[in-house]
């Protein structure tokens, strides 16, 4: 909103007082803006750092450091924003009044991306046919566009199922519609609403307190247990789905894992504590990640994850998901995957390791950042030069990425090699640069192994990016109920992931699938898997 006067003065000395006034409110909010930007600055990168150490041995401290870092942050940027305000935003179509030099130094924010499948409606503004000063009939020599991004706010509506008794005239036989199947035997919840709230909960992580808050608002007290019952019987409903989609994934040759820690609620731990809070009562479990993905290869397989919950850290739970695989593990080094290295008594092992070197960067980075190490600034550029490779190669045939590795990537890596031995030999015994550079020639085999298959990824991101929901969800759920509940959590990813992994809009195709799932032939079940998935056409709302 413009703070400008409806008229200005004619005095040029009250004009040039207003001007000045203006100058001064504007350094005043250029400085406050500075400062919150500074404030901003130093925050994300207490927070990148934070989240680099996270990617070692994981600490609930340093989680707990980042959520709170986190908030602030969302804090910092929406207080700068505000102070802000006066000046016209980046995001702009219209053109705007030149500013002073120290708000254009100001980094613009990235415009919002809108797909092309989004509904659109013109509002067309036409100036009419005359002219305003002569009269004269106008016409047209183009227009302006510009955009403006609206929300349709949800709502619910109740569907009244209508059956029509009919009796016949001749015999006097009862005539009726039968009832149509429900994805909940005698709830009221249609797909639609089910879908919705599995992605509000499971992908949104929105508790479901807060959901029936959000129902209340549009008319409808659902109880957050009712909503419960419903969750739980719908993950029932799709579990045949879930078992396929895991099937899948672990049937496949070449494969990346992670883990990450979840808080679990354990009722049999349950201490008294002060004020009532729990003492022991909370576990540490584990979420795995087994990611398979060959789109960077061009590869026909379509692209899943299979998340698997264990109540511990101990390696028989890897052990366990992965017995029946084989091939490439792509992973960190965790000591649990040791076993599925090991070569057995005919000398073959169960996976071949395949190493991550965006983690060996990290090390580097850390070091580059925090102690300006030039063996780490000549690390990070040599291991650059290996991604620029792979990114001409993404999306090529493994053919053809092999190639290019073996001429370009491999000589690179040898010389990695001889560098790192060299710099160990002039770098004290003990030290984070030694350490990190001892961690790559220890496992230099599985470092090495992307130049041998033109499937295999330099890293691991794929398994990291997988994760990456969970931490999100951990902000706000913070532990799960139990481990059934952490179990569901896991089998409710699977799906939601797989589908948006498979270009889908979750909630779309969960509603689609609820509504049909019921009336489907068992032998047909693959049908309504992620890719092979086909909404019905057209789509209609399922009662």
């Amino acid at each position: 909103m413009s703070s400008a006067p409806a008229s200005l003065p004619d005095d040029p000395i009250a004009l040039k007082a207003m001007v000045a006034a203006l100058q001064a409110q504007n350094s005043a909010l250029s400085a406050t803006v500075r400062v919150f930007e500074q404030h901003i600055a130093d925050l994300q990168l207490r927070i990148a750092k934070l989240k680099r150490q996270a990617f070692g041995k994981r600490s609930e401290k340093v989680e707990r450091e980042i959520e709170q870092l986190e908030l602030a942050l969302e804090g910092l940027m929406i207080a700068k924003a505000e102070a802000s305000s006066a000046q016209p935003s980046d995001e702009d179509d219209a053109p705007q009044p030149a500013q002073p030099a120290v708000a254009a130094e100001r980094a613009p924010r990235r415009r919002p991306r809108v797909s092309a499948e989004t509904p659109r409606e013109r509002r067309e503004l036409d100036p009419d046919s005359a002219c305003p000063d002569c009269g004269g009939t106008l016409r047209v020599v183009g227009e302006d566009v510009s955009e403006m991004l609206d929300l349709i706010a949800a709502r619910l509506k109740v569907i009244e199922i209508a059956r029509v008794k009919k009796s016949c005239r001749a015999c006097e036989r009862m005539v009726q519609a039968p009832a149509p199947s429900r994805p909940i035997p005698g709830s009221m919840a249609t797909a639609s609403l089910l879908a919705y709230i599995l992605i509000s909960k499971f992908d949104d992580h929105l508790p479901l307190y807060r959901l029936n808050e959000i129902f209340a608002r549009m008319g409808a007290d659902i109880p957050d247990s009712t909503m419960a019952d419903w969750c739980g019987r719908t993950m029932k409903l799709l579990l045949p789905l879930i078992e396929r989609i895991e099937r899948h994934v672990l049937a496949h040759d070449l494969l990346h894992a992670d883990d990450t820690p979840i808080r679990v609620l354990d009722r049999s731990l349950r201490t008294a504590g002060v004020g009532g809070q729990l003492g022991k009562g909370v576990r540490k479990g584990r979420i795995w990640a087994y990611v398979l993905d060959q789109r960077p290869w061009a590869g026909q397989a379509p692209p899943g994850v299979a998340y698997k919950f264990a109540a511990d850290w101990k390696q028989e739970h890897v052990l366990a998901h992965l017995r029946d695989a084989r091939g490439i593990l792509q992973a960190d080094a965790y000591k649990g995957y040791a076993k599925l290295y090991a070569p057995a008594a005919d000398g073959t092992a169960q996976f071949r390791e395949a190493a991550c070197w965006a983690h060996l960067r990290r090390d580097f980075h850390d070091l580059w950042v925090g102690a300006k190490s030039p063996i780490a600034r000549e690390a990070l550029d040599r291991i650059g030069a290996l991604y620029d490779i792979e990114a001409q190669i993404m999306g090529k045939s493994a053919a053809v990425r092999l190639a290019t590795r073996q001429a370009q990537s491999k000589p690179r890596v040898e010389a990695f090699h001889a560098w790192a031995q060299a710099q160990l030999t002039k770098l004290p015994a003990k030290g984070d640069l030694t350490n990190a550079l001892r961690y790559a020639l220890a496992r230099w085999p599985a470092f090495c192994l992307f130049l041998e298959d033109g499937r295999v990824a330099i890293d691991n991101n794929p398994a990291e990016r997988a994760l990456k929901p969970i931490g999100i969800g951990r902000k706000n759920w913070l532990f799960a109920g139990a481990a059934t509940g952490a179990e569901t959590l896991a089998r409710a990813m699977t799906i939601i992931e797989t589908a948006k992994m498979n270009g889908l809009d979750p909630q779309a195709y969960l509603a689609d699938v609820l509504a049909r799932i019921n009336d489907h032939k068992i032998n047909r079940i693959d049908e309504l898997l992620p890719w092979n998935w086909t909404p019905l056409a057209p789509m209609a709302e399922a009662a």
